[in-house]
C-alpha cells in the first residue's frame, strides 16, 4: 500500500523561502508535485523520475522551485524560493506507477493529504 505524507507548509512572506517534504511507503514511483489554489483546477508543479536524474517543471515555477529526492529516506523534496503570493495553494505530492513522463494530475496514481502554503505580500 502506498502512502505519501506531505510536511514543511506554512506561512511566509513574499521573497522568502519554504521547503516541502513528501515522505513515501509502498514503493518507489516518479513523483510530483501539484498544487490548487482556492477555486482553481489542480495544476503542475515539479516531477522528477524514480532515479532523480530527470527533473521537469511548471514554467511558472522555473529557476525558482527545485524538486530533489532522496530513496534511501523514500522522501522527496521541494525547495520554493523567491516565493510570490500567486504560489499560494495546497501543494500536494504525487506518486506515478509509469514511467512515461506524465505531467497532468490524471496520470498519478496516489496521493497526499496536501500542505497549505501561503504567501503574504
Amino acid at each position: 500500500q502506498v502512502q505519501l505524507v506531505e510536511s514543511g507548509g506554512g506561512l511566509v512572506r513574499a521573497g522568502g523561502s519554504l521547503r516541502l517534504s513528501c515522505a513515501a511507503t509502498g514503493g518507489t514511483y516518479a513523483m510530483g508535485w501539484f498544487r490548487q489554489a482556492p477555486g482553481k483546477e489542480r495544476t503542475f508543479v515539479a516531477r522528477i523520475s524514480r532515479s532523480g536524474v530527470n527533473t521537469d517543471y511548471a514554467d511558472s515555477v522555473k529557476g525558482r522551485f527545485t524538486i530533489s529526492r532522496d530513496n534511501a529516506k523514500n522522501t522527496v523534496y521541494l525547495e520554493m524560493n523567491s516565493l510570490k503570493s500567486e504560489d499560494t495553494a495546497v501543494y500536494y505530492c504525487a506518486a506515478d506507477r509509469s514511467v512515461i513522463r506524465r505531467l497532468f494530475p490524471d496520470a498519478y496514481d496516489y496521493w497526499g493529504q496536501g500542505t497549505q502554503v501561503t504567501v503574504s505580500s
